[in-house]
């Protein structure tokens, strides 16, 4: 099956090893209270311009063994939210067969692996928000509830201890250096929430 195939343990693997076991869209350490998915980013048995809409058919079925097409996610973004949605800018340039060229396409949801999400979405404290209002942000905060409640108030609890070390290394105290080094690991790629804690951090030398 098609299935034993991208979603083979092997591909997993490669992938969470490569997304540092965080999901690729909300960027929460997905071992911590799930396995995860193997998702496509371009769906391939069919698609949705937007959630309400019936599924359109075909998918992205060329697409289905493309490693530039498959991500790491958490259920949640998976199953309640990305699912086989993929809005375009302009849907009348979607690819629908597989000789179609999809980069005519605009897609709205930011590409992990193409894209730089920072330069697209900001935080204010926990709260992701689209910077200069890019209509891909919006797009991608909305569709794959990047401020669904459960998250936030997990980005909350995080964000909650980081903004405690940044306050010891204003203080200056004999504590401060345990606190850089903690600071800093937050920061890496490697790191749940590491863009909001980069937003915290801006503009404090670690």
């Amino acid at each position: 099956m098609v299935r034993d195939i991208y979603g083979a343990k092997s591909v997993k693997n490669a992938l969470k090893k490569d997304q540092h076991s965080k999901c690729a869209f909300c960027e929460a350490k997905v071992d911590h209270v799930a396995h995860g998915h193997v998702k496509h980013f371009r769906p391939k048995k069919g698609f949705r311009q937007s959630a309400t809409d019936d599924l359109g058919r075909p998918g992205y079925y060329w697409l289905a063994y493309s490693w530039e097409n498959l991500f790491f996610a958490c259920q949640i973004c998976n199953q309640r939210h990305k699912g086989n949605l993929f809005p375009l800018a302009d849907a009348d340039n979607r690819a629908r067969l597989h000789h179609d060229a999809i980069a005519e396409e605009t897609p709205l949801f930011l590409d992990p692996a193409a894209d730089d999400p920072s330069a697209h979405v900001g935080f204010r404290e926990e709260y992701a928000y689209p910077i200069d209002d890019d209509p891909r942000a919006v797009a991608t905060i909305d569709g794959l509830g990047l401020n669904r409640e459960t998250l936030v108030e997990h980005r909350r609890d995080w964000l909650a201890k980081l903004e405690a070390l940044k306050d010891v290394i204003v203080l200056d105290v004999p504590e401060t250096e345990k606190a850089r080094a903690v600071l800093r690991v937050a920061g890496n790629d490697s790191a749940q929430y590491a863009s909001m804690a980069r937003a915290l951090l801006r503009d404090v030398y670690v």
